[in-house]
């Protein structure tokens, strides 16, 4: 029986913690990704990158990587020459306004947070 309330206490506790996650992020559509990128700066954990309006997107993790950026429907696009395929993500917003998540469509995400 211990084991029954304990398996219980479990669950209770951690789908509450993963519904309390989820919340803490919000799905951007496409004129809130621009607004939240346009002219903005993101820190990585070991890298940032800068989101110019023209498009043009500067990645650095210590060398230097220039790009493009656009919006696609309500997800977030990028390129990396010399590739000229486009790789497209869906965003998220932290609850607090200073984190942005971009989630692959594979469920992967990669959280940078806005450089003040």
């Amino acid at each position: 029986m211990r084991q029954i309330g304990l398996l219980t206490a479990i669950v209770v506790c951690c789908g509450t913690g993963l519904l309390a996650q989820s919340q803490d992020w919000q799905s951007l559509t496409g004129a809130e990704i621009e607004a939240a990128l346009n002219d903005k700066t993101l820190i990585y954990e070991a890298s940032k990158q800068v989101f110019y309006t023209s498009g043009r997107t500067l990645y650095d993790n210590g060398r230097p990587s220039w790009g493009y950026w656009a919006v696609r429907g309500d997800q977030y696009c990028s390129q990396w020459p010399p590739a000229d395929g486009w790789a497209c993500y869906d965003m998220e917003r932290h609850a607090d306004g200073s984190q942005l998540k971009f989630v692959s469509e594979t469920g992967y995400g990669t959280i940078g947070r806005y450089d003040d």
